[in-house]
C-alpha cells in the first residue's frame, strides 16, 4: 500500500498535543528518548517551567519514557528516588546501562558496575521499565568480531539477575542470525528493533524474527549525521517520517499480537521533534484501526 493512502499530513504534528498511548492498545507503552532537552520549553512544556519540573509534566502526557543520562553513569541514588516521586502509577522509566559496561570493558569484569547501577535503579520500584544494553557499530579497528562478541554474550548473558526486564541492541546488521536471537530468547532477553540507515527496514525485522523475550523494545533513531546537518535543535519536525512511521506501525501491531507487551522510543534525530513523533504514530495507528484489513507490506 503506498505510504501515503491513508492521507496524512505530517506537519500537522508539530506541537503533539495531549495523548495517551494505552487508548491505543494497553500494552503498548510509547514515549521519548529523554525529556530533558532544552528546546521543548514553549513547545512541549509550558514556556518558563523549570527543568526540575519537566518530568512529572511529561508523565501527564505519555506512560513511559527512556533515559539517556544513565548511559554516561549510573545515576546518584537521590536522583533515581525523585524520578520515582515524580512519576504516577503505572508509568514506566526505562534507561540505557552505563557505557562503562557495555563499551568501555565489553561486559569483562562488570559485574560490580551492574550492581551499582541496579542498586541505583531499584529506587524506581514498580515504575521501572526494561533496561537497554546499547552496543556501538563495531569495526574492524575495534578488533570485536561476531565470533567474540557472541562469546562474550554467552559468558555474561547468565549473570544478569532475575526479576528485570532487559533488551539488548546491536547495529551490526549481518550479526543478526539464528545463533545471536537464539541466545537471546534463551536468556529472555529483548532484540530491540531499531530504525536506522544501517539496520534493517521496519518489515524486514519480522521476517528475521524479533520476538526473543516476552516483550518488545523498539527505538527510532534516524540518520542522526544527517539531521544534524539540518538542525542542532529539537523544537520542529524537519522530515517527513509518514511512510517509516506507517511500516512501524504495522511491525508494532503485528509484536503486539503476539502478546508481547511493546516498548517503543522517539529520538529527535528521527524527524527533528520526538513529541511530535509519538502523535504522529499516534494518528497513523488509529486511522489503521478505523480501517482494519489493509496491508502495508
Amino acid at each position: 500500500m503506498p505510504p501515503d493512502a491513508l492521507g496524512l499530513r505530517y506537519s500537522a504534528y508539530v506541537a503533539a498535543p495531549q495523548t495517551d498511548s494505552a487508548l491505543l492498545h494497553p500494552q503498548l507503552y510509547l514515549g521519548t528518548s529523554s525529556w530533558s532537552s532544552k528546546d521543548w520549553n514553549g513547545v512541549f512544556y509550558p514556556h518558563g517551567m523549570k527543568p526540575s519540573e519537566y518530568l512529572s509534566h511529561y508523565a501527564t502526557r505519555f506512560r513511559t519514557v527512556e533515559v539517556d543520562a544513565t548511559f554516561y553513569s549510573t545515576p546518584a541514588e537521590a536522583m533515581v528516588k525523585k524520578w520515582r516521586r515524580d512519576l504516577p502509577e503505572g508509568f514506566l522509566l526505562a534507561a540505557k546501562v552505563p557505557q562503562t559496561i557495555t563499551h568501555e570493558k565489553g561486559l569483562v569484569n562488570v559485574g560490580e558496575d551492574l550492581g551499582a547501577f541496579l542498586k541505583a535503579m531499584d529506587h524506581l520500584e514498580d515504575r521501572l521499565g526494561p533496561l537497554l544494553f546499547q552496543f556501538p557499530y563495531f569495526k574492524k579497528a575495534d578488533r570485536m568480531t561476531e565470533v567474540a562478541f557472541m562469546e562474550r554474550l554467552k559468558a555474561f548473558l547468565p549473570t544478569l539477575p532475575k526479576g528485570y526486564r532487559f533488551a539488548l541492541e546491536i547495529r551490526n546488521r549481518t550479526w543478526l542470525k539464528l545463533p545471536f536471537l537464539q541466545l537471546l530468547q534463551d536468556h529472555g532477553i529483548a532484540l530491540t528493533l531499531i530504525d536506522h540507515p544501517w539496520m534493517p527496514r521496519a518489515e524486514e525485522y519480522v521476517d528475521i524474527g524479533p520476538v526473543t523475550a516476552p516483550f518488545a523494545y523498539v527505538r527510532w533513531l534516524g540518520d542522526r549525521y544527517a539531521i544534524e546537518k539540518q538542525t542542532k535543535t529539537w523544537e520542529k519536525v524537519l522530515i517527513d517520517r509518514t511512510s517509516e512511521t506507517l511500516r512501524w506501525a504495522w511491525v508494532v501491531g503485528h509484536l503486539l499480537s503476539r502478546n508481547r507487551t511493546v516498548f517503543g522510543y522517539f529520538n529527535n534525530h528521527y524527524a527533528g521533534h520526538a513529541p511530535a513523533s509519538i502523535e504522529l504514530f499516534e494518528h497513523i495507528w488509529r486511522e489503521m484501526e478505523s480501517r482494519r484489513g489493509i496491508q502495508i507490506r
